[in-house]
Formats: structure tokens, C-alpha cells, sequence
């Protein structure tokens, strides 16, 4: 699993017109069921998106195609962990340690 967190790099009025595309791309990765939770960082300087996978690199591929990183007014932190412990909401997420 993985804690996507991106930071702002740009004045709010470009954040703004990007938002649009942004928010139909999370949309799409709902829908195919990468995403479990998403919204805006407070203070909104960023925000921060629960992801499912175990390829890295897959994720960074991803990424790259968030309309916020193609109209360059933010940059994201990938954080990698193992979610071994949830909510019994989330349990069909739960992962064993190696």
C-alpha cells in the first residue's frame, strides 16, 4: 500500500485551474480500484491519496500522469507500507509482513 502526498509548487490560481482534470483522474482511479481515500491536505497546500499496489514503480508511472505533475504545480512523496493492521472496514485490505 502506499501514502501518496502532494505538495503544492505553484500559486493557488494554477492549482485551481488544473483541479478539474485532477479530480477526473482520481475519479478514474477509484473506478478501477486503486484508490481507497483521497482529499485535500489542511492547510491546503497539497493533499494526500491511500493507494493499493506493491510495484512501486507501477505507482511513479502513474503519477506522472496526474494533470497536477503534467501542468507542473505539484510534486508527490511515495511512501511505502505494509497495512497490516486496519479497520475491520478495510480488513480485505489487511497484508501479511514477509
Amino acid at each position: 500500500m502506499f501514502v501518496l502526498e502532494i505538495t503544492y509548487t505553484a500559486s493557488a490560481d494554477r492549482v485551481e485551474a488544473a483541479l478539474p482534470e485532477h479530480l477526473v483522474w482520481v475519479d478514474d482511479h477509484f473506478a478501477n480500484g486503486v484508490f481507497l481515500a483521497s482529499g485535500p491536505k489542511n492547510p491546503r497546500d497539497g493533499g494526500v491519496i491511500l493507494a493499493l499496489g506493491d510495484d512501486r514503480a507501477r505507482i511513479e508511472e502513474m503519477l506522472a500522469s496526474d494533470p497536477f505533475v503534467v501542468a507542473g504545480v505539484g510534486d508527490y512523496t511515495i511512501t511505502e507500507f505494509l497495512a497490516t493492521r486496519t479497520a475491520p472496514a478495510l480488513a480485505d485490505y489487511r497484508q501479511q509482513r514477509p
